[in-house]
């Protein structure tokens, strides 16, 4: 009976997507129950508590989350922050003009005196990390719908977060994890004056462009600099000239010894998000409505965009930050898609569906527990289908698609207050909304988005069902006879959202009529009134999904008890482990672990903007110039990758060897393993990184920075 056990267990285990050993998004207060054993013999000379601890200085105190989506390291004790040139990309174009055309060129501060101070931008550390799931769902009981659960964990949760931040500067929360079946409550500290301290050109920091953009072999400086300030207690306070560079409480040596095939790499950040756990029926919907709408529309929207930026510095620097963020997960969704299929991603989530319900239909207990689980995500799945459709279209190319209607709809509050005669909140609803559209239009170029708005209605109308088209395509057919160009044409020679001196007139004195009259507020209005009946039926729908993934989470959970399990990322701390490791794409093809500054130029295409080389980089390489950061036999390493289990949001994340020292920052997935956020590829996963060496040659040797390598801890 017992060899028995053994065999049902191995079995459990094997279909079990929380039970691979190579692969996991740990949470740091676990490492210890977990992880640290097998870290430690694969190369860890660190305690667990070296690396997490509430009650003295530890790793994760030098790791934070760099703006809304991205992670970064404090590198030396005076605040200097590394993170990827990607994600510093925004903070870069909204500094650049055509005067200073920091993406173009780069920007290297050669004093505090000159680094640029960056409102909006904020780097968040965190405190604390507690398990509070007792507390949370104190008041759930059994027979209680899934909004009357949801209503009861949020009263709790309020409850938890203001005690947590009552008398402090600390903002706290609660989060759920295992699909709602756990919840923690994070601690963070937020500091909002961050300045920017250096940059590469794009040619460097974007090598590759779209075209290399998820490959492997890769040659992109990835990486930007940045420097965290606080007020003369060490304390978070918006930005000040009195403001002084920020004492961390740890931060991370850099080792200049270089990575080999085998060593040990972990990597601290912030994973945005993974389904680890979802069915084959979200698979399905994942690859026939999200990527392949969302790469459909973007593909189109960004061909103009781009035809545009390639005419005009003007317009590729408004744009550019746009047109990255877009094509980033426009290239993503057509990866996902033939990676889900390769392997076969669809028949393994039925295999572990098989499995799930064989163990539960083994007792009425769990049958009782688990039993509604898979069908209510069938169910939701099919019920939600042509809604979840027109809401991909809807947003694609009319929400975020069309930039008019996106600032038009910023004010609908002032329309209500207009109606209403509120007079008492016009005025700082007037100053928000100036303050929101100067942001705007500092990126704006209205012919380019002219027509991007005639492909992206004309596509809508053309895409999706007319049930759900919004009230203005009626308006489009009956006083445009349904041409979508004439329709587009009419809004932007007459509403005052086509350009500042227009909206600033309207704004001195508002009324309620003119925005009544704008044909850009109309069809916003109209859109928005669409959108919030596509989101109410949905609502509803993922209410029955909800309960149906926690139910199937929390029996997998039963299933694994007593075995290490993460939950699945949702952009809070995780670390994961692994080796430097090359790998096999596919049959007779090998890839090896790193590149060098020789695929550069071996790359190099001046007639192809993504491909440019600068000539300063062109002549350190012809003279073999690179200081201490080149390898025994004179090559200058570029990029590595290991076998770490990363999702978008590390980006920026550091790559730490056994010693606890930097040695590369994260930036990107292979082509091969696109599928990774659904289901871990142990033997394709691999998670592509900037050696430190190469960061810091661009820093000394290309930039002439040499001062900020001087200020970090250097490990020769």
């Amino acid at each position: 009976m017992k060899r028995l056990n053994i065999i049902l267990l191995g079995l459990i285990l094997l279909f079990s997507p929380l039970a691979k050993a190579d692969e996991g998004m740990w949470l740091l207060p676990l490492l210890q129950k977990y992880n640290i054993s097998t870290m430690q013999s694969m190369g860890l000379e660190l305690s667990a508590e070296d690396i997490y601890s509430i009650n003295s200085t530890s790793m994760k105190d030098a790791i934070v989350i760099f703006g809304g989506g991205c992670t970064g390291e404090i590198i030396s004790d005076k605040g200097l922050l590394l993170t990827n040139h990607h994600c510093g990309y925004g903070a870069i174009q909204k500094h650049s003009s055509t005067e200073h055309d920091y993406l173009k060129n780069g920007f290297w501060a050669m004093s505090v005196d000159e680094e640029i101070p960056t409102p909006g931008l904020s780097v968040t550390f965190l405190v604390s990390l507690e398990d509070v799931t007792k507390q949370v769902t104190k008041k759930v009981k059994a027979k209680m719908t899934e909004k009357e659960r949801s209503e009861a964990i949020q009263e709790v949760a309020k409850e938890i977060e203001d005690k947590a931040s009552e008398g402090n500067h600390y903002r706290a929360m609660v989060r759920n994890y295992y699909g709602g079946n756990k919840y923690y409550l994070l601690v963070y500290e937020i500091f909002t004056d961050v300045r920017m301290v250096g940059a590469p050109p794009s040619s460097i920091g974007k090598f590759g462009a779209d075209s290399d953009n998820w490959m492997w072999p890769r040659h992109t400086g990835d990486f930007s600099l940045f420097r965290v300030y606080a007020n003369k207690d060490n304390n978070p306070a918006d930005y000040s000239p009195d403001n002084t560079p920020y004492k961390p409480k740890h931060h991370l040596p850099v080792s200049i010894k270089g990575v080999e095939k085998d060593d040990f790499a972990m990597i601290m950040g912030y994973p945005g998000g993974t389904t680890r756990y979802m069915t084959s029926w979200e698979v399905d919907e994942a690859e026939k409505i999200t990527n392949a709408q969302r790469s459909f529309i973007r593909g189109i929207r960004q061909e103009i965009i781009l035809e545009d930026m390639l005419a005009s510095d003007e317009v590729r620097i408004k744009y550019s930050s746009k047109y990255s963020g877009s094509s980033n997960y426009w290239k993503f969704s057509i990866g996902q898609n033939q990676s889900l299929k390769r392997l076969k991603v669809k028949d393994t989530k039925r295999k572990e569906q098989e499995e799930f319900t064989k163990w539960v239909n083994k007792s009425n207990k769990r049958t009782k527990a688990y039993g509604e689980a898979l069908g209510l995500i069938k169910s939701a799945i099919e019920d939600r289908h042509d809604y979840m459709y027109a809401n991909m279209y809807l947003s694609e190319t009319l929400l975020r698609g069309t930039e008019i209607i996106s600032l038009a709809s910023r004010t609908n509050n002032l329309y209500k207050l207009l109606l209403d005669d509120e007079t008492e909140n016009l005025e700082g609803q007037i100053e928000r909304l100036k303050q929101s559209a100067k942001g705007f239009y500092k990126d704006y170029n209205a012919p380019t988005d002219r027509k991007v708005a005639k492909a992206m209605f004309k596509l809508y109308a053309d895409k999706v069902k007319e049930e759900f088209h919004p009230t203005i395509f009626t308006k489009i057919n009956d006083e445009f006879n349904g041409d979508f160009n004439r329709f587009i044409d009419d809004m932007f020679d007459n509403s005052i959202f086509v350009d500042s001196t227009k909206l600033w007139k309207f704004l001195e004195n508002p009324t309620a009529e003119e925005l009544n009259n704008d044909p850009a507020f109309i069809a916003s209005t109209s859109i928005i009134k669409e959108a919030g009946k596509i989101w109410d039926e949905l609502s509803g729908i993922n209410s029955k999904f909800a309960k149906g993934h926690r139910l199937y989470v929390g029996g997998i959970m039963e299933m694994n008890d007593g075995q290490s399990m993460y939950p699945d990322a949702n952009f809070t701390m995780r670390l994961t482990y692994g080796k430097v490791l090359d790998y096999y794409p596919r049959d007779a093809v090998h890839y090896n672990y790193y590149t060098t500054l020789s695929g550069v130029m071996e790359k190099e295409d001046s007639d192809n903007w993504e491909f440019v080389v600068p000539d300063k980089l062109k002549e350190l390489y012809q003279n073999k110039d690179y200081g201490q950061y080149a390898t025994e036999d004179g090559e200058l390493p570029l990029n590595f990758i290991s076998n770490n289990d990363i999702t978008g949001g590390n980006s920026g994340s550091p790559v730490i060897n056994g010693k606890g020292e930097l040695i590369g920052c994260a930036f990107d997935g292979n082509w091969e393993a696109m599928s990774g956020d659904i289901i871990f590829e142990r033997e394709l996963q691999r998670c592509i990184s900037v050696d430190i060496r190469y960061i810091l040659f661009i820093i000394d040797k290309y930039a002439g920075a040499k001062h900020l390598v001087d200020e970090m801890t250097i490990v020769k």
